[in-house]
């Protein structure tokens, strides 16, 4: 196996998955009765946390200073004898400035609790005897059958005491796949062809991966104490429920996840889109464990089905893993009328595939984006009269995140427009003071995030790497955001794209890039348009370029990766060096011509 595919084989070779397999600790034995997980403080256990403090204090004490220099009142903009309509446009600017700054203070401040409650569960050895299914999805044309294998094959590896049986859920009843089934001792189940399973809408609603488990739920959930569960393209460690499963000896945890790492590791796109998901992963999901809600993730998991089933199983959301996640948060275990709880580990225990194209990244953050938005106005409104203050702040802490990035970009485009294109400002500082305080908070909010790089949980960024791509992922994304801030908010219906695996990566064309380019349009007119009116201020412009630069980033980098390609399908292949005793002519007779394969894969 080579780092290039996770097709037919386990995981990608030349990464140390043993080791973050088990990043928690070692396994233990549960101490005494009525046993609850038990946490290990990540900041605790530094021996530099007089840096972290310092770096958690100052850096969202600094931003706050910033925002307060830039609206106080002495420093907004008094125009004598200007028309009303200036005056307004100067208004906005200043409310669209303190937006931009408060949102910015609220972005640092999560960071920095973040940090400071951070925490990994103890792992305790699996309750012997627990029935449990291992389940993963099947759409056939959408995902490659050799992955289906793959997977399966990994799963057949899973070691647990006591019954375990693997499923396929198959959503077209394919005679490949049941074939692959048998061949494997898989049980194969689908609900294809049963009406009351493939509804318009619901739990049950049809073409979802929700309403696929929902049906075997239905079907098969009471033959069992929990299900486990991975993405089709995700292949489980034989570990999987050897780290996972002993957390459900707590009797009021619903379900236990772990990160999503990306095996297809030498595309570009790939790790970038890795890195990118570096904060949640190490850092937010691990502040979920001090509330005991960490957000459910759909990659790899493990469910109690006595409690999923209480709240009518997987929830009708384009993400129904955050929205199940959140509606199980609210409810209380009938049994002991305690909240359900859930774990995160930072164990690896399963390597999946990521985004392979810039076309298919866009569908992803577009669908966790819109999943998120869904939340916020479906079912967020219940929460603070079913959830623990706690929880209800680290719940709020990661579903604002989407929105305030995304109304960030478009402020920040509008603020920008109005002083480049009517010369408007909402406030005047001094520029001095202004680049000190900008630049000392911006490089605390550095040092706060490379700091928290130390817990980084991927087995593929190579240690002590700065996680640039993966801030300049986040960066580039924000107008996806706000693309789908925007369908979110005009009701425009939206539907589960389940995202190509394997070699079947949606190609990407200068139209991938549409959104990026209209704002990288926008703003160059602004610039020229600024020339002319001669509205002309460093800051203004400045920020004007690194705008239209993250939006023409995604377009370079593609243009540049597929100038490689070009460049590299077209190099001619260099013929072998003779053998010595042999004619050259015999030599070289077996070359490959180029652009020619030998062999297979």
């Amino acid at each position: 196996m080579t780092p290039q595919s996770l097709e037919g084989a386990v995981r990608p070779e030349g990464y140390d998955y043993d080791t973050h397999s088990q990043l928690a600790g070692p396994l233990t034995e549960p101490a005494g009765a009525g046993y609850r997980v038990q946490y290990a403080s990540l900041l605790a256990r530094e021996p530099h946390r007089i840096r972290a403090v310092l770096l958690m204090t100052l850096a969202p004490l600094l931003t706050g200073a910033l925002l307060v220099y830039l609206i106080w009142p002495t420093h907004w903009v008094e125009r004598e004898g200007a028309d009303r309509w200036l005056i307004g446009l100067d208004v906005t600017m200043l409310i669209s400035i303190g937006l931009i700054e408060l949102f910015m203070v609220v972005n640092v401040a999560s960071v920095a609790h973040a940090t400071l409650v951070a925490r990994d569960p103890v792992p305790v050895t699996p309750e012997p005897g627990t029935r449990v299914a291992f389940l993963t999805t099947y759409v056939p044309g959408k995902e490659p059958l050799s992955m289906v294998r793959a997977t399966l094959e990994g799963a057949a590896r899973i070691t647990h005491p006591g019954p375990l049986d693997i499923w396929l859920l198959d959503e077209g009843d394919d005679d490949l796949a049941k074939a692959l089934c048998a061949e494997l001792g898989v049980r194969h189940f689908t609900r294809l062809g049963v009406p009351e399973w493939n509804r318009t809408e619901g739990v049950h609603k049809a073409r979802t991966k929700h309403g696929n488990y929902n049906a075997w739920i239905a079907m098969h959930g009471g033959d069992y104490d929990f299900f486990a569960s991975v993405d089709t393209d995700h292949v489980p460690l034989p570990n999987f429920l050897e780290r996972m499963m002993g957390y459900f000896r707590d009797p009021d945890v619903a379900f236990v996840v772990g990160p999503q790492v990306y095996g297809n590791y030498h595309n570009p796109v790939t790790k970038a889109a890795e890195s990118q998901q570096f904060l949640f992963h190490a850092l937010i999901q691990r502040a979920g464990n001090r509330y005991r809600a960490p957000m459910f993730v759909g990659t790899n998991n493990v469910v109690r089905i006595s409690a999923i089933r209480q709240i009518g199983g997987l929830y009708d959301s384009i993400t129904e893993d955050m929205a199940t996640g959140f509606e199980l948060h609210r409810h209380r275990n009938p049994r002991t009328g305690v909240h359900w709880r859930s774990v995160y580990t930072p164990d690896v225990l399963a390597v999946g595939e990521g985004p392979a194209s810039w076309t298919d990244f866009f569908t992803q953050q577009m669908r966790w984006s819109r999943g998120t938005y869904e939340t916020l106005f479906k079912q967020y409104r219940k929460a603070p009269f079913s959830m623990p203050p706690g929880r209800l702040f680290s719940y709020t802490m990661m579903l604002v995140y989407y929105p305030m990035t995304a109304v960030n970009w478009f402020l920040g485009i509008l603020s920008c427009s109005l002083f480049l294109w009517f010369g408007a400002s909402g406030t005047q500082v001094a520029a001095s003071v202004w680049m000190m305080l900008y630049s000392d908070a911006a490089a605390l909010q550095i040092g706060l995030y490379l700091w928290n790089r130390r817990h980084n949980v991927s087995p593929h960024e190579p240690r002590g790497s700065g996680g640039l791509a993966g801030m300049a992922m986040s960066a580039l994304s924000a107008p996806i955001y706000l693309k789908s801030f925007g369908e979110a908010l005009l009701r425009r219906p939206s539907r589960f794209v389940v995202t190509p695996k394997g070699g079947d990566a949606s190609p990407d064309r200068l139209l991938t890039f549409r959104i990026h380019l209209g704002w990288a349009a926008l703003l160059a007119v602004s610039l020229v348009a600024s020339s002319v009116l001669d509205h002309t201020h460093a800051a203004m412009r400045t920020w004007a370029v690194l705008a239209m630069a993250i939006s023409l980033a995604p377009v370079a980098v593609w243009a540049c990766t597929q100038h490689a390609e070009r460049r590299a399908r077209q190099a001619p292949c260099p013929a072998p060096r003779p053998v010595e005793g042999t004619e050259p002519a015999l030599a070289t007779s077996g070359a490959t011509a180029p652009g020619s394969t030998t062999g297979g894969n």
